[in-house]
């Protein structure tokens, strides 16, 4: 049996289904970039308010800007925009029919016109986006929104046929401005810290190039709420698709399979009203840069120091890095030693507890989350989950030995090849330039660190370069398990 409206009612009773009327919804939240993460985020929270009886006026319009977005459109469009989620713990699994999502835009990279055009519809509230850390055109040398880049410079050229994200955005609040219509929200749901604040750099600054007295209008009239969003997330396979098939009995070509864990905290900042997500369990707080802090250093920082030394090693999913005692032992110590010192308590847990937590839930075999997934997009990922706690061991006068060690990993890992001798293809949208970097700093470690994209000034600290060239050297010539023995076996000797 396939996915759809029709079948709903034919499901497996065990199949959690929506309680509310579809047809009802309408569009409050245009949401851009409908890939696995928001599927099983924002989208099942919005699920779970309306079958609580929540305001049907906050469905979700999804939309894309990539032409990839073109297929993920034809298949949820032949499935009445329905998807299911399955929360995996060990082998227990949980499945939900998600329905909040009313509607898919058509796909125009070229001019993104169907978008434009919903985000000025008055019923339109929010745009939220999931575009990943590399979408915000962020320059890691200064922090702060690329206004240069060919792609940006294009949209303020041609600012009513834009091809970005920002460009969209900025086209539709000046058709609302124009209207007298009052604008929407935009909230990052990317783990970025500080992703409002990033997100409003990024239309403010593109406004300004535009017209200034528009950027000024934006600065006064639009919310872009910061936020910390959390929940492991894997891609979708043809083992999930059958998993699903088998245990639960239906066909759905998008299913999307995670933890049961989920957590979203947000800055209570939205200009023309918003959800009452908190009936939902979202967490609303004048103070989310804690939450993020912890989360984004120590999760999705956690993420990279595990992941690299995995790859090398040839193991394949998180669950079996975690079983493997020289994995869970270095990210354990590089986080005590290296991350939790810089990461202030939250509410409901400590830095340790945190570590705990996340310990427990990087070993679930159920969710099998691919190390290659974990390491994908270095270039864009580690200057934002890795390198600002290297910077404040070294501001408060400590040598980050296991963040050196772990950015070593991942040079050694775009060299392209695993201590077996097996090629690591391509895994990063700037592989090309990481792989020759890599080669180079074999023989010279500062060609790595002089990756100033990445790196910021990082190259210019002799206590990090030491660190790191010695790093690398013992990676090429021992490999990455006496490499990783030695460092444990170092920092247990300095912490006794």
């Amino acid at each position: 049996m396939k996915l759809s409206e029709k079948t709903l009612g034919g499901l497996n009773p065990d199949v959690g289904v929506p309680k509310y009327d579809r047809a009802a919804l309408r569009p409050g939240i245009i949401h851009i970039g409908v890939g696995n993460f928001h599927r099983s985020h924002q989208a099942v929270y919005i699920n779970e308010l309306l079958n609580a009886g929540g305001d049907p006026a906050w469905g979700i319009q999804g939309a894309g800007v990539r032409q990839p977005d073109v297929q993920m459109r034809e298949m949820l469009s032949a499935q009445d925009w329905l998807f299911s989620v399955v929360e995996v713990d060990g082998d227990n699994l949980n499945a939900s029919v998600i329905g909040g999502m009313m509607d898919f835009l058509p796909v125009d990279p070229a001019a993104n016109a169907p978008v434009i055009a919903a985000m000025t519809n008055p019923e339109t509230k929010i745009v939220s986006l999931t575009i990943t850390e590399g979408g915000y055109f962020v320059d890691a040398s200064t922090g702060t929104f690329n206004v240069n880049h060919p792609d940006i410079a294009a949209d303020v050229t041609s600012p009513t046929h834009p091809k970005t994200v920002f460009g969209a955005i900025l086209a539709a609040l000046v058709i609302r401005r124009t209207n007298g219509t009052a604008p929407f929200t935009v909230m990052s749901c990317d783990n970025l810290p500080g992703n409002g604040d990033i997100t409003r750099d990024a239309v403010v600054t593109m406004a300004r190039a535009i017209d200034p007295d528009l950027a000024h209008w934006v600065q006064d009239n639009v919310t872009f709420p910061n936020g910390m969003v959390d929940r492991i997330t894997p891609a979708t396979g043809d083992r999930e698709r059958g998993m699903l098939q088998s245990v639960f009995g239906f066909e759905d070509t998008m299913p999307v399979f995670c933890e049961p864990f989920r957590q979203w905290v947000l800055e209570d900042k939205f200009v023309n009203g918003r959800p009452a997500l908190e009936k939902v369990g979202v967490t609303f707080t004048g103070d989310i840069h804690p939450f993020e802090k912890m989360k984004i250093r120590m999760l999705n920082g956690g993420h990279a120091i595990m992941a690299y030394p995995s790859a090398l090693l040839g193991i394949e999913f998180a669950h079996e890095a975690m079983a493997t005692p020289l994995i869970r032992d270095f990210l354990r110590k590089v986080l005590t030693d290296d991350v939790m010192a810089f990461v202030p308590d939250v509410a409901g847990f400590t830095p340790g507890q945190y570590l705990d937590s996340i310990c427990t839930r990087f070993a679930n075999p159920g969710v099998a989350d691919t190390i290659r997934r974990l390491c994908h997009d270095g270039s864009n990922r580690q200057p934002k989950f890795v390198i600002p706690s290297v910077n404040d061991n070294l501001a408060g006068g400590h040598t980050p030995y296991g963040l050196a060690l772990s950015c070593a990993l991942w040079c050694q890992y775009c060299a392209g090849r695993n201590d077996q001798g097996d090629i690591i293809s391509d895994n990063d949208p700037n592989w090309a330039k990481l792989h020759e970097t890599a080669i180079q700093a074999q023989t010279d470690a500062r060609a790595w660190l002089a990756q100033d994209e990445i790196y910021g000034k990082l190259g210019n600290d002799q206590r990090f370069l030491n660190a790191f060239s010695s790093a690398l050297k013992s990676l090429g010539t021992v490999g990455t398990e006496m490499t990783i023995r030695s460092y444990l076996r170092d920092a247990n000797k300095a912490a006794g």
